[in-house]
């Protein structure tokens, strides 16, 4: 069985950073893609950002572009989002998610989600 477990949400002030990690175990990172969605109250899920784990190529939606950072720890299995420059409509519920089928971030959409973390809410203050 496939689980994705997010950490390292919380509360930060504008301008403020926060890292992200998604532990996946039950599947083992090769030519796939791997990401993240955010749904904020009121709104549709986003997807921001992904990263292919054989090549390292990666994908970020306008809205992150410049200030978030994707990277992948393949022996550790684990998924990492670094973002920084935090404002606050970046407030909203983070998942990681990983895609088997998938082999080019930019086509990163909730379509070719083969699996979901269950979400972490990152709060930014003004």
């Amino acid at each position: 069985e496939v689980q994705l477990v997010e950490s390292g949400g919380g509360l930060v002030q504008a301008g403020g950073s926060l890292r992200l990690s998604c532990i996946v175990s039950g599947f083992r990172f090769g030519d796939d893609v791997v990401g993240w969605f955010r749904q904020a109250p009121g709104k549709e899920r986003e997807a921001i950002s992904s990263i292919n784990t054989k090549y390292f190529s990666t994908y970020y939606a306008d809205s992150v572009k410049g200030r978030f950072t994707i990277s992948s720890d393949n022996a550790k299995s684990t998924l990492y989002l670094q973002m920084d420059s935090l404002k606050p409509e970046d407030t909203a519920v983070y998942y990681c998610a990983i895609s088997g089928r998938l082999l080019r971030p930019s086509q990163w959409d909730h379509t070719w989600v083969d699996a979901w973390g269950q979400g972490i809410l990152v709060t930014v203050s003004s």
